[in-house]
């Protein structure tokens, strides 16, 4: 008999998916999916079965594939397939076969739910995958979330069978003789993960044979653990603030002020995808000179005076075009408009500049700055490279990747948008037409 009232209780428990879902099952045809997609049946939930075949194991992948095909049919349910070449998109992105076919499956998972309306896809995890991943996260390193395992719902990904042990699992299988195809690189020890399944839990139940429901109770506490983190995290994280130009400033007497400094810190920066030794480099780092960076995949890290500053990594260096009075988008955060008047007055203000409008060349172009450009700063005679302007003006670097240029349509700058205007483009006795430039957040 399966266990059903277990199943059904324990989706209800984790709150998994309602009664009315119709969920996407990741079924690979070995004993543990096979269960999954048979305890779905008996419990009367809508579901679709899906298949990858990765071809890695010639034969046997088509006859995986059979399988899995013949079981949908025999469950009357709809059945998804792909195809991958592993081997070749490993070698493109330079990864290993093992991590390519987890990025290729869940990938497709993805798009196979979005496509058909799936609010969730289920894959067939249990305690023993959450023990060798907690204990795999251990030998490579990790924070305090890599402590937990594997959780039984993350964003639109759940596991109804975390409640179960492979041991419980074969048991159940075998006394309900379900079908299924057995994958023969499983019993391979050159995958890390396998190595400790086939050659380091063994000697664990040695020592203590209720292993699986010892690490059960051990993940739950690493999980409460890391929700007081998370709760003490997002006490400091008001000291990051964002400014005008959507940078995230924190002031250095905030950071020297945590306690534990490093968790803490580590904790702050992991959204923007610093590494632990990173952030404790940053932290070694605080006293240098300003300017001292450091990058994430994602993000750059600027020590600038008494502040960090965070930015994207990515700038937009598309050409934005200004065609005549009107609003133009830069970013998320902020729009440059132009309007005309024949009123030769003006407020000093860095957010407008006012210009001889007999003077510009439309389309007129916005873009960042480039190696070798130079303008004349407004109550200057000569010009000046906009490194050095930046430099005497103690702008930051990030914010020098994000301060908009104001092209004529002579190629000659107009304004450092929201900083200083070009002298050649000033108001003089002659002008009779006034072009009034304005930096405002959206």
């Amino acid at each position: 008999m399966l266990p059903l009232k277990q199943f059904t209780d324990y989706i209800s428990q984790q709150n998994l998916f309602n009664d009315q879902d119709h969920i996407l099952l990741g079924v690979s045809g070995g004993k543990d999916s096979v269960l999954m997609a048979q305890l779905f049946k008996l419990a009367g939930f809508k579901f679709s079965i899906g298949h990858c075949n990765f071809n890695l194991r010639a034969d046997e992948a088509q006859r995986d594939e059979a399988f899995v095909k013949l079981l949908a049919q025999e469950l009357e349910v709809p059945f998804h397939l792909v195809h991958f070449d592993t081997e070749s998109f490993a070698k493109a992105h330079k990864i290993s076969i093992q991590m390519a076919a987890r990025q290729l499956r869940y990938q497709w998972f993805e798009e196979t739910r979005r496509a058909n309306g799936y609010p969730y896809v289920a894959v067939a995890h249990h305690q023993n995958d959450a023990i060798e991943t907690v204990l795999l996260n251990l030998v490579r390193g990790t924070g305090v979330s890599g402590m937990h395992g594997i959780l039984p719902k993350r964003d639109r990904l759940i596991r109804p069978l975390l409640f179960l042990s492979r041991s419980q699992i074969d048991q159940l299988v075998d006394d309900n003789q379900l079908p299924y195809v057995e994958d023969s690189s499983n019993e391979s020890s050159k995958y890390a993960r396998n190595k400790i399944r086939l050659q380091v839990i063994p000697h664990l139940k040695e020592i203590n044979p209720n292993l699986e429901q010892t690490f059960e109770k051990n993940i739950a506490r690493f999980r409460e653990v890391e929700l007081l983190l998370q709760q003490a995290v997002s006490q400091v994280a008001h000291y990051l603030r964002e400014d005008e130009n959507g940078l995230l400033r924190i002031k250095i007497a905030a950071v020297q002020s945590l306690s534990p400094q490093k968790l803490l810190f580590y904790e702050l920066l992991k959204p923007y995808h610093f590494a632990e030794a990173v952030a404790e480099e940053i932290l070694l780092a605080l006293e240098k000179p300003s300017g001292t960076l450091f990058c994430s995949t994602t993000h750059l890290l600027t020590i600038d005076r008494s502040e960090l500053i965070l930015s994207p990594i990515e700038v937009n260096e598309q050409l934005l075009y200004l065609h005549g009075e009107g609003k133009l988008k830069l970013n998320e955060q902020r729009s440059l408009s132009l309007a005309f008047t024949d009123t030769l007055t003006f407020r000093a203000d860095k957010n407008f500049a006012y210009v001889d409008a007999s003077l510009l060349i439309f389309p007129l172009v916005v873009r960042y700055w480039q190696a070798g450009d130079r303008f004349k700063p407004l109550g200057m005679i000569a010009f000046k490279k906009l490194s050095d302007f930046f430099v005497d003006e103690k702008v930051p670097l990030p914010i020098k990747d994000r301060t908009p240029l104001l092209i004529n349509g002579n190629g000659e700058i107009v304004w450092v948008v929201g900083m200083r205007q070009d002298e050649r483009y000033k108001l003089s006795a002659t002008t009779k037409k006034v072009a009034i430039f304005e930096l405002s957040n959206l």
